[in-house]
């Protein structure tokens, strides 16, 4: 019996040719499909690892094998593949017949939506053993972002959080996304995590970067944002709070004309905080339980998997 949470054999058969083949010489992996069962058992749910159950096989098991493709991107690739998958068209009845009712205009442009959310870390989540914070230049000439020494964990008045940055598309469903500590701002997150967007094309030339247009909420509102996304040619649907608006009339002539902004298209950002809404149905993702960056962003990945097959395999059986 398939259980909610687990992989059907539609979402199976799409995935099972992305994953790898068996490790080293001699070495012979457990069955693929169990043990990732096992991992969206336990984003779904939240238990400790132990606490799995035995139809999983050994927790060691199931536990290594997310920690070791979390380290070496194996989700992030298996994701990866899933979006050029995606954005060059699938040959599947119900994907395509999704794919005809969009509008007309998002055919045409590439929108994506950016966003934030704070998720509160268990007590299991704190402990990891302290590495050197390290400095690390952004691309694109926007200012130098600190790559947390202590594992995206911060301090605020309800205790440990962490922040997750993302971009999503349209249809709610997670492109990229940067994890900091929970007091970390919006704003300075804009630029690295725009950076980070790469969709990868099917066959020849580079990955999709650079989005025609970028939805935000007044966070995302600073003069350096918008300068970078006229750098880059995209299009901006960027609240603009009011103090920032009374500042411009007091300087007069000297405050310019104010940003465009289209209420059109600043209701679409609704489809970002849908996408928060998915994820955010798997614990482990609502509170982060992984002591380590790389495995709670493992964790996101596996789950950000599954969205992505919730749209690209249509089944309509299959309950959220």
């Amino acid at each position: 019996m398939v259980r909610r949470h687990e992989l059907t054999d539609a979402k199976w058969q799409r995935i099972e040719p992305l994953l790898p083949a068996n490790g080293r010489p001699g070495g012979q992996w457990a069955d693929h499909r169990k043990v990732i069962n096992g991992v969206l058992f336990r984003a779904r749910t939240g238990v400790p690892w132990p606490d799995l159950p035995e139809r999983y096989g050994p927790w060691q098991t199931v536990y290594e094998r997310h920690r070791r493709w979390s380290a070496d991107g194996t989700w992030r690739q298996i994701l990866g593949e899933l979006q050029i998958e995606a954005d060059a068209g699938d040959p599947d009845k119900a994907l395509a017949r999704a794919v005809e009712a969009e509008s007309a205009q998002r055919k045409r442009d590439w929108v994506v939506n950016i966003d934030s959310t704070s998720c509160r870390a268990h007590q299991h989540a704190a402990g990891a053993r302290h590495r050197p914070a390290a400095r690390l230049p952004a691309k694109g000439g926007g200012a130098r972002v600190e790559a947390d020494g202590r594992e995206a964990l911060g301090r605020s008045r309800g205790g440990l959080t962490s922040k997750i940055h993302l971009l999503s598309d349209d249809r709610a469903r997670p492109l990229t996304w940067q994890t900091s500590p929970g007091q970390r701002g919006d704003s300075p997150m804009f630029i690295p995590v725009l950076d980070g967007l790469r969709i990868r094309r099917r066959g020849p030339g580079r990955p999709r970067s650079r989005p025609d247009r970028v939805r935000g909420d007044k966070a995302y509102s600073s003069r350096d944002n918008r300068s970078y996304l006229r750098r880059r040619g995209i299009k901006a649907t960027i609240a603009q709070p009011d103090d920032q608006r009374a500042a411009r009339r007091r300087k007069g002539r000297a405050g310019g004309r104010p940003p465009a902004f289209d209420k059109v298209q600043y209701r679409r950002r609704s489809a970002v905080e849908r996408c928060v809404s998915k994820w955010k149905q798997y614990r482990a993702v609502a509170s982060r339980y992984d002591k380590r960056d790389y495995i709670f962003n493992g964790t996101l990945a596996i789950t950000a998997i599954v969205i992505w097959l919730r749209d690209i395999v249509q089944e309509p059986s299959e309950t959220a």
